[in-house]
């Protein structure tokens, strides 16, 4: 049966594969080997198969090559996106600045301006009274020039009288009109000069009014330009302080407490802003002074904000292309299956990718720990911690006081680890807590 069914074979694949015979010659005898249809087409075929894997194995082989060159290509995109985002960051950033000091010069010089206006009203006021003051004394000595030539009138009423009363006397009655006569023009004189005098203040007094309702009016307008610098400066006050304060509660900090430890441990030169305060003329409490002392509690606000955000581990301590893997909370242990409480978020990169730490602070331990492998722990403000586990390289030392954004080490494999990853934790007072609270507050800050 076998013999008959490769004998068919044989028939069917003879067209193809005619039967072929290799002659084997040596000194003394002549062999040949008979190949038969179905063993050329079974060598054929062998053949064919072997080809086509090469070239199927090839072509893999490219495709790996071409899709890592892809990867390669996208993570340098990649970098140079996120390192254009970073320079657009602190581009802003120099932005925001420049426009505080820009503001802050503004708002010296405009009070600096009212302050000169202020003074010019003050003596304008000043000048008034003394004018004021002038006019009554003058209008007093009219007013008793004129009493007392009342009273001369009558004395010479008086003295006329008695002297036609005296017997014998030499007056005539053309003496005493002449007497009459010159006393009148002595008084109409001294009330001509009276009257002039009083005039030239009453000029004087109409100036002074002119020249303080110039004041005035110079003064509204400048009162309404210090409301648009305000305004100005308030706005841009609530636009720098507001995403300060969310980016603290969203972190679950007190933005009050922040500002009470930032400032019992306020150190260095400077210090808060003083409040401004005109006491001259009771000129204390006046609204710009209000609003001025406002925006000045403001800025020492923010320059708070700003020492306590250096303070706190905000943002990310990697900086290369990266994925979250493990989270905060209780997982399946990826060794041995059970369930675990895992303290921190992992984040899986390229072995040796740089680590950077969150915020200012002090290393208090660098070294080997169980489980952590090779480990950092950063002690920053407000009672928090920062931990950097399964490193490759430590690149600090114990009590070496570091920088947000100051590199400390390299991403690894060390200790209880099951890939390249970096661990990272933060913990409030002692326990732990989530640290993609603290990333996702600071994401639309930093």
């Amino acid at each position: 049966m076998i013999t008959r069914l490769g004998y068919r074979i044989n028939l069917w694949l003879e067209p193809w594969f005619p039967e072929q015979r290799m002659f084997l010659k040596s000194d003394t005898t002549t062999r040949f080997v008979r190949l038969r249809p179905m063993t050329q087409a079974i060598s054929a075929t062998v053949g064919v198969l072997a080809v086509a894997w090469t070239l199927f194995a090839t072509a893999v082989l490219l495709m790996d090559f071409i899709n890592s060159g892809s990867s390669r290509e996208q993570v340098q995109r990649q970098t140079a996106l996120f390192e254009q985002r970073l320079n657009a960051l602190s581009d802003d950033r120099d932005l925001r600045v420049a426009e505080a000091a820009s503001a802050q010069q503004r708002f010296n010089l405009a009070l600096g301006q009212v302050s000169a206006m202020q003074e010019r009203l003050l003596a304008s006021e000043t000048r008034l009274r003394e004018l004021e003051t002038g006019i009554d004394v003058i209008q007093n000595t009219l007013r008793r020039t004129i009493r007392e030539r009342d009273d001369a009138r009558a004395e010479v009423a008086q003295a006329r009288v008695a002297l036609n009363q005296l017997p014998g006397t030499t007056h005539t009655d053309m003496g005493q009109a002449q007497d009459v006569a010159a006393t009148l023009d002595i008084m109409a004189k001294a009330l001509t000069d009276t009257a002039r005098d009083r005039d030239s203040k009453e000029a004087d007094v109409a100036a002074q009014e002119a020249r303080t309702a110039a004041v005035a009016k110079q003064k509204a307008e400048l009162e309404a330009r210090n409301a648009v610098i305000f305004g100005k400066l308030e706005d841009a006050l609530t636009v720098s302080v507001e995403p300060l304060q969310k980016m603290f509660k969203a972190a679950g900090l007190n933005p009050d407490d922040l500002i009470s430890a930032v400032k019992s441990g306020y150190s260095g030169q400077g210090g808060p802003l003083s409040p401004i305060s005109f006491s001259t003329m009771g000129l204390s409490g006046s609204p710009d002074e209000t609003r001025a002392n406002a925006i000045l509690q403001g800025l020492d606000t923010l320059n708070l904000y700003r020492i306590a955000a250096f303070k706190v581990p905000l943002g990310l301590p990697l900086r290369t292309t990266f994925r979250y893997t493990s989270g905060f909370g209780v997982r399946g242990d990826p060794i041995n299956g059970s369930n675990r409480m895992h303290e921190g978020q992992d984040m899986a990169g390229d072995y040796g990718s740089s680590v950077y730490a969150t915020a200012d602070g002090t290393v208090t331990y660098a070294g080997w720990e169980s489980g952590y492998g090779r480990l950092i722990k950063i002690t920053h403000a407000f009672g928090i911690e920062t931990r950097y586990g399964h490193l490759s390289q430590i690149e600090v030392n114990v009590g070496q006081k570091v920088s947000r954004g100051e590199k400390i080490g390299d991403m690894g494999n060390s200790g209880r680890s099951t890939g390249t990853h970096l661990h990272y934790e933060v913990r409030l007072s002692g326990t732990a807590v989530n640290p993609m609270t603290f990333i996702r507050a600071a994401k639309d800050v930093f």
